[in-house]
This record gives C-alpha cells, sequence and structure tokens, in this order.
C-alpha cells in the first residue's frame, strides 16, 4: 500500500481492537478498485468516544470512519445526521465525514448480514429465526431479517429490557411481524428455528461462555455469527459437530466494503 497526502484516511473505532479485521477487508477491497484509500483500527474508550468524533471533524482527509463494539449506538447522537437505515435501526457502523466536517451515520450491518446468508444458501423469507443480542449489531440484523420476510422472529437478550425495546421498534417498522423479546435465561427450544445467530460480542475470547447451548440444535437448523476473530468460534464450531448449516461472522462483512464505498462517494 502506497500512502501518500493524497490519501483519504479512514479508520475503525472500537475497544477492544484486536479482534478488527474487517480494515484488511475494506483495504483489499478499496486497491482492488483503484481507490486511494487506506483504513487502520483507531481504539478508542468508551468515555473518550464525542472527543474522538469532535477531533475527526476536524481533520480534512479523512473520507469516515467505521463504528464496532462498543460505540455502535453511543455514534447515534454524537453525529449530526442520519440515514434512514441507521435511524430505524438505533445504531451506526460507517459514518462519512463532509466536506463541511459535519457527519452523517449510515449502518450495512443488516444489508452485509443478509448478502452473508445468500452467499451461504439461506433464504431469509418465510424463516423462524432467533437472534441472540440485541446491541447495534443485533438491532441491525434483526431489522433486516423483519425486512426481508422472516415469518417469526425471536430477540433474546440478558437485560431483558434491551430485548423488549428492540422488539417493539421492529413491529412498529414491520407491523405485520411481531417479534418476541425473550431472556437469554429463557429461550425457546432451538429446535424451533430455522436460524440461530449469536449477535453478542461472545466468542472473541477462549474464556468466553457460550451465548446460548448448543445442545439444542438440530441439524435443519442454520447458525450465523457475528463475531470474525476467530473465523470459527465454540459456537460453529458445535454447531458444525451437530450437522447445521454455519454462516462465520465474516460473511457478514464480505459484501460490505462496496455498500461503503457507494456511501462514501469513492
Amino acid at each position: 500500500m502506497r500512502i501518500t497526502g493524497r490519501t483519504r484516511i479512514m479508520f475503525i473505532l472500537g475497544d477492544p481492537v484486536d479482534h478488527i479485521v474487517g480494515t484488511d477487508i475494506l483495504n483489499r477491497f478499496f486497491a482492488g478498485n483503484g481507490f486511494d484509500v487506506a483504513v487502520s483500527p483507531l481504539q478508542i474508550a468508551r468515555g473518550d468516544l464525542a472527543d474522538a468524533l469532535s477531533m475527526l471533524r476536524r481533520t480534512g482527509n479523512v473520507a469516515g470512519f467505521g463504528v464496532t463494539i462498543p460505540h455502535k449506538i453511543a455514534a447515534v447522537s454524537l453525529v449530526d445526521d442520519l440515514t434512514e437505515a441507521a435511524r430505524d435501526i438505533g445504531a451506526v457502523n460507517f459514518v462519512r465525514r463532509n466536506g463541511d466536517g459535519t457527519l452523517t451515520g449510515h449502518n450495512v450491518d443488516g444489508a452485509g448480514f443478509i448478502g452473508g446468508l445468500d452467499r451461504h444458501g439461506f433464504a431469509p423469507s418465510g424463516a423462524r429465526a432467533l437472534v441472540v443480542g440485541a446491541g447495534g449489531v443485533g438491532r441491525a440484523i434483526a431489522f433486516a431479517l423483519a425486512r426481508a420476510g422472516a415469518a417469526r422472529l425471536v430477540i433474546a437478550n440478558r437485560t431483558v429490557s434491551a430485548a423488549d425495546d428492540l422488539a417493539a421498534a421492529v413491529n412498529a417498522a414491520v407491523p405485520e411481524l411481531q417479534a418476541e423479546p425473550v431472556s437469554t435465561d429463557a429461550l425457546p427450544p432451538l429446535g424451533e428455528f430455522d436460524l440461530v445467530v449469536n449477535a453478542t460480542a461472545l466468542g472473541m475470547k477462549p474464556e468466553d461462555p457460550m451465548p446460548f447451548d448448543p445442545a439444542g440444535l438440530s441439524p435443519q437448523t442454520t447458525v450465523a455469527e457475528v463475531v470474525m476473530s476467530p473465523a470459527e468460534t465454540r459456537v460453529l464450531l458445535a454447531a458444525k459437530a451437530k450437522d447445521c448449516r454455519i454462516v462465520p461472522g465474516a460473511a457478514m462483512m464480505a459484501g460490505q466494503p462496496a455498500l461503503v464505498a457507494k456511501f462514501l462517494g469513492f
């Protein structure tokens, strides 16, 4: 990669950042398509996000930046404008720095997730889906599945109020589907679902507990991850042992670079 004063700079803001592989995916896409753009992780603590965005507003060669754990929801109130997707979802995963220094938040997680399912041969229309996790990425996936025609959507979260809030937002946006909020301590039988999604950060570290007990999975269930590193989490390995189709976390990111390039105007 040749970086000069003409190179547009991007970051992915998160904390921690050692799990981030999206920067490599973006850099490969930009280089392969002739875009003079360089992307790097930037570790920003929760309490420093507002200051970081203030700095980026004043940095003229920054084209924009990605937003990952734990900042996707917090960024909503810190940018100047939101696309319809980000406003509906209530979470941001990419931000465009406009010429006047203002920031526009967008979310391509949902579109990326549905694209990943499609590339792995799973069609969400008419499916019964369980999404475990109601944070930023869980919100994007829940909305995307609802709009893709899922027949049933259960949203599970350790803090049930977050599942309640997300289910209410999905039901308001897609009233023909009544999403069901539950606690992760009271999941329905996993065999009832065509698709089970880990939309939590559990799985990044070897010592992490399982987001759900895979013992109840059936071979007819597709299991999808959002964790990209490691490439095969304990959940995916357990699902493979059950002869389930698996969709790794990297699948959600694979289609996002083209969406990001369009959003940023490259």
